[in-house]
């Protein structure tokens, strides 16, 4: 059994250090049950020094010159050989219990896909209700946050991979047609592992206020979702502020 972990990065020179070295050791959770691993950085455009770090780091870096979230994880995935793909953003630090609940769940043979509960480090209080209800909504439809999502390499490409037309949610789509697969294949939906939360950064909320997370919700409401197909209508995700 071969695992890629796959990172999308766009000016992360700040965070992706932290989070190169949690997932180096986190991996040997792999090692420990006699599995490969690799490590996919996929560089998405960055002017700082995001490439070096990871490059330094002992990642395979590739290179995505369009800037989206779902075109940096699906070149990243191309240039992946795993049977699995473990998907984990640039600013999160997946811990070796996190991964050892992965393992498990391959080895139990019924799921396609998963992911895991969050813990946001150094975010406002008010955040905290809404870990809550993503938490419950997660849990319930069986969606994994795009900041981890494991999932069977096949399965991956058998779906169509993540959504280039979409900026933002492309991970409960992508959820929502392997959980479609799973019940053709009689499987389980997606897992979302409960045991090892995923350490994750809370500065979309330290950088954005209350107000601009409000607004695209509502834009997005308002549109019935295709503001989620323009970039300028996603700015949390892409005017930069780091």
């Amino acid at each position: 059994m071969r695992v890629s972990v796959v990172i999308p990065a766009f000016n992360e020179e700040k965070l992706i250090g932290a989070t190169l070295q949690a997932v180096h050791a986190a991996r040997a959770a792999f090692t420990e049950v006699g599995w490969e691993s690799e490590l996919v950085v996929c560089d998405n455009n960055s002017i700082d020094g995001t490439g070096d770090i990871a490059r330094a780091a002992g990642a395979t870096v590739v290179f995505e010159p369009v800037n989206q979230i779902a075109r940096a994880r699906n070149t990243g995935a191309a240039a992946a050989t795993g049977d699995w793909l473990v998907f984990v953003d640039a600013d999160s630090q997946p811990s070796r219990e996190l991964f050892a609940d992965v393992v498990e769940t391959i080895r139990a043979g019924r799921h396609l896909a998963g992911g895991c509960v969050l813990r946001l480090d150094y975010a406002p209080k008010w955040t905290q209700a809404f870990v809550v209800l993503w938490t419950v909504a997660s849990r319930l439809a069986n969606w994994a946050a795009g900041s981890f999502v494991f999932v069977e390499a096949a399965a991956f490409q058998a779906v169509g991979r993540f959504n280039q037309a979409l900026y933002a949610t492309e991970e409960i789509d992508l959820s929502q047609r392997l959980n479609r697969l799973a019940r053709e294949r009689r499987l389980e939906p997606m897992r979302i592992l409960t045991r090892h939360p995923l350490t994750t950064s809370g500065r979309k909320a330290r950088l954005y206020t209350p107000g601009e997370h409000l607004r695209f919700m509502l834009r997005t409401a308002l549109s019935f979702g295709r503001a989620l197909n323009r970039r300028d209508a996603c700015p949390i995700w892409y005017d930069g502020r780091r």
